[in-house]
């Protein structure tokens, strides 16, 4: 297994692959991983992700990992360190501290952190940025490159803080990490997050999934994907355009009117408010 060394707060890497050069790396930093271009498998802990252009994977401390090429890969590697995320003199050091927690429970499972659909198209362009300023070297390149690279790990924060419940620690077991990919996946579709398909498509007995949910997370199933949902119309209130009655539809509400009771109870206003307020 090899190992990298960080000798700055953080560091920008662009590389094209046809073979990744070592079989394992494991760091003690965290790694953002950005395909520009090409195809392959993406190893993780003891899991696989399939990669193709505009995937963004996150490696941290406790991740070991690995990639096989299948197409020429152009690769984007950002390295940084809890030194970099959690300055001597910060004001916001309560969202330092929260944004640092997100990042280290990630669920240290292969796949593409980028949930969010809006914030595809802004990755791509700020890396592209990123590329260009350090190709071309003009003057204030280097600090106009560290506010791109805040930029992007604020980006990852946010699309990991949208996936995970509050109480997911460390220590969470690797069952529970399964159930919250399922429902992730199969959010949009309502008859497989009943409760007898997930614990047959899981393998976990009915009697024991809710239980198990329950303790692991501190939310009840229900609880979970209710708050997921609420978070999936928040971002889309923010980041898109769609009308609400489309979200209703995407999202499986009874209608827009069920839709918007849902969340004026959630946030004390109503989507068309919220989305006028803070969009």
């Amino acid at each position: 297994m090899a190992r990298e060394y960080l000798y700055d707060p953080f560091e920008i890497d662009f590389r094209k692959l046809e073979v990744f050069p070592t079989s394992v790396y494991k760091n003690n930093f965290f790694k953002l991983i950005y395909i520009i271009d090409g195809t392959g498998v993406q190893f993780m802990n003891k899991h696989h992700f399939n990669y193709r252009k505009g995937n963004m994977f996150l490696i941290t401390p406790a991740d070991s990992y690995s990639f096989k090429i299948e197409k020429e890969t152009s690769f984007f590697f950002l390295n940084f360190n809890d030194v970099y995320i959690k300055p001597k003199a910060n004001k916001d050091n309560d969202w330092i501290q929260h944004m640092e927690n997100i990042l280290q429970n990630a669920s240290h499972r292969p796949g593409c952190i980028l949930k969010n659909a809006a914030d595809k198209p802004v990755v791509a362009s700020l890396v592209d940025c990123i590329d260009k300023e350090n190709t071309y070297g003009q003057i204030y390149c280097n600090k106009i490159i560290q506010q791109i690279v805040n930029t992007l790990i604020l980006i990852v924060a946010r699309n990991i803080a949208l996936k995970l419940p509050k109480n997911v620690k460390e220590s969470t077991g690797e069952a529970v990490l399964d159930i919250l990919h399922y429902i992730q996946e199969n959010i949009f579709e309502q008859e497989k997050l009943r409760v007898e398909k997930m614990g047959n498509q899981l393998g976990i007995s009915l009697s024991y999934l809710g239980r198990y949910f329950k303790k692991q997370t501190g939310e009840t199933l229900q609880q979970y994907i209710s708050n997921y949902k609420l978070r999936l119309i928040e971002s889309r209130l923010l980041n898109s355009d769609m009308r609400i009655n489309e979200i209703a539809f995407e999202l499986n509400f009874t209608d827009e009117s069920h839709l918007n009771r849902a969340f004026k109870k959630h946030k004390g206003v109503s989507p068309s408010e919220y989305r006028k307020k803070f969009a």
